[in-house]
């Protein structure tokens, strides 16, 4: 029997011994990626896409809501044609240069003391002329940038397969986005007028300007037609038109796409997504506006035009995630969602909402499961 040197029993338990702590130590040290899956019953580093199995611990299976600001949003506004003006009212005896009302009375005997106008040039004989801007004449058009307009997001995604060191799924996320962009505006405008007659009857009608009182307490009265009607039009070339127009409206999207998920770290780990986009924008087209001219008291026009429009597009997202906890992250991002325009229009205006460069930022929790 051949006997071994002890110098080749010691090398031999020295290399065993040596072997263990180096397994131990490499154990103890080696990094933990939890939000990796290790091997899913297959190799990671392969090129094959492998399934990750539905009952999987898998963080990037998720729900997150968070804050949302859109940006880089624009409006264009237009009206052309002829245009009512909502604040005359010459049925309730409401004019441009004066008035002509119900008394106490009530307009007894088809006369009233409550009346009143401003210029000596409306008296003509017996016969008292009250001007009624009704409509307006203008063309104009203008393009408005928006400014930083905060909303809300949601989104649910899971995974299907991983491949090397990456995961790839799938995301659908939903947006809320409130979006005002006002024109103020200025612009020339053909002002057209009603002309309305009264009779004076025998009295001496008081110098201009004049104003009677409610009560018929000894005041002047003239007549007051059953129906009051307008006798002539005028119109005014230089009449002003000044106020705003306004969308004010709700953008609401819808995407779904497949995502990317790369872990960089143990704690972060970053994911991009492309895909289609689909949205409603709902709201008013508001309009608030004084009409000057020449001869005319200023008359207030103001109204909305609602509306809804369908709209499409698409994204492209990136976004950060930390994880803090098991279940929990916080996540940060960017995302890039060209869209269709949506139009408001209505009586010769309309209000055109400019979607094709929106930028969004988003910063939220994201629960795993």
């Amino acid at each position: 029997m051949r006997a071994f040197p002890c110098c080749l029993i010691a090398n031999a338990r020295f290399r065993n011994v040596f072997a263990c702590c180096l397994l131990s130590g490499l154990t103890g040290f080696a990094p933990v990626v939890s939000a990796q899956p290790t091997l899913f019953g297959g190799n990671p580093d392969t090129s094959a896409f492998l399934r990750i199995p539905p009952d999987t611990d898998d963080w990037t299976r998720h729900f997150r809501i968070g804050a949302l600001v859109g940006m880089n949003i624009s409006a264009n506004f237009s009206m052309n044609g002829t245009f009512g003006i909502s604040g005359n009212n010459p049925s309730q005896g409401l004019f441009d240069n004066g008035y002509v009302r119900t008394d106490n009375t009530g307009n007894a005997f088809g006369q009233t003391g409550y009346w009143g106008y401003k210029y000596p040039s409306q008296v003509s004989g017996s016969t008292l002329t009250m001007d009624a801007a009704t409509s307006f004449s203008a063309s104009h058009s203008a393009k408005e940038s928006g400014g930083v307009f905060p909303g809300f997001e949601m989104a649910y995604g899971g995974n299907l397969w991983y491949w090397k060191h990456a995961r790839v799924g799938w995301e659908l996320g939903f947006g809320l986005l409130p979006i005002s962009i006002t024109d103020n505006e200025s612009m020339p405008a053909s002002v057209n007028q009603l002309s309305y007659t009264f009779n004076t009857g025998g009295i001496v009608v008081p110098n201009a300007p004049y104003q009677g009182g409610f009560n018929r307490d000894g005041e002047p009265t003239i007549q007051v037609p059953f129906n009051i009607t307008p006798s002539g039009t005028n119109s005014i070339p230089n009449g002003m038109v000044t106020g705003s127009q306004k969308l004010d409206v709700m953008l609401y999207t819808l995407r779904l796409g497949p995502t990317m998920y790369w872990d960089l770290t143990d704690h972060i780990s970053l994911s991009l997504g492309a895909g289609p986009a689909v949205g409603v924008v709902s709201g008013d087209y508001k309009f608030d506006e004084t009409i000057t001219a020449s001869g005319v008291s200023p008359a207030s026009n103001s109204g909305r035009i609602g509306g809804t429009d369908f709209v499409y597009g698409g994204y492209v997202n990136a976004t950060v995630l930390c994880h803090v906890t098991d279940n929990g992250d916080i996540f940060a991002g960017a995302q890039f969602m060209p869209m269709s325009d949506a139009t408001i229009s209505g009586q010769g205006r309309s209000g055109r909402l400019n979607l094709g460069g929106q930028v969004y930022f988003t910063v939220g929790i994201n629960w795993p499961f």
